[in-house]
């Protein structure tokens, strides 16, 4: 009786074993695929403040550009309040306009050209606008979740 336990406890941690990797692939793959990226050209100049669809944020307005299982890229444009993504990295890069942003306890200058990096769980804000409105290329890494905006003080 005890070799047939011990042998059904061998088994059954073998099958786990194997079935491990299965099943990871298996709950990985349970999400909706992004749609196939097209080859396209698209003018960001072209695109103003009043083009792009306003957002729950009042001073904000954006749109998605390119959608991947793993980042997104979208345009935005105008302001936001200070707040941070715990779970998203965010690349910004400044296409028009200038002037200062929050960036962790800091004040940074942008203008165009200028990249910002902002590693999830760092805190950032909407700027103060010298020259704009401000216009930015924002990617995200991985894809923001409906959740991960988190306002602070």
């Amino acid at each position: 009786m005890r070799i047939n336990k011990t042998f059904a406890f061998a088994m059954t941690f073998c099958a786990g074993l194997l079935a491990s990797p299965l099943i990871q692939y298996g709950v990985s793959d349970a999400r909706a695929d992004a749609p196939a990226l097209s080859a396209t050209v698209i003018d960001l100049l072209a695109i103003k403040h009043d083009d792009l669809p306003k957002t729950a944020n009042p001073e904000l307005n954006a749109r998605p550009l390119v959608i991947t299982d793993h980042a997104t890229v979208g345009i935005q444009s105008g302001n936001i309040a200070k707040h941070m993504h715990p779970q998203t990295d965010e690349i910004q890069y400044i296409i028009e306009g200038s002037g200062s942003m929050w960036l962790g306890n800091e004040r940074k200058d942008f203008k165009p050209g200028s990249l910002i990096i902002i590693p999830k769980g760092t805190a950032h804000a909407g700027s103060i606008v010298s020259n704009g409105p401000v216009k930015a290329i924002a990617i995200k890494i991985p894809p923001q979740g409906k959740t991960d905006t988190v306002f602070v003080d």
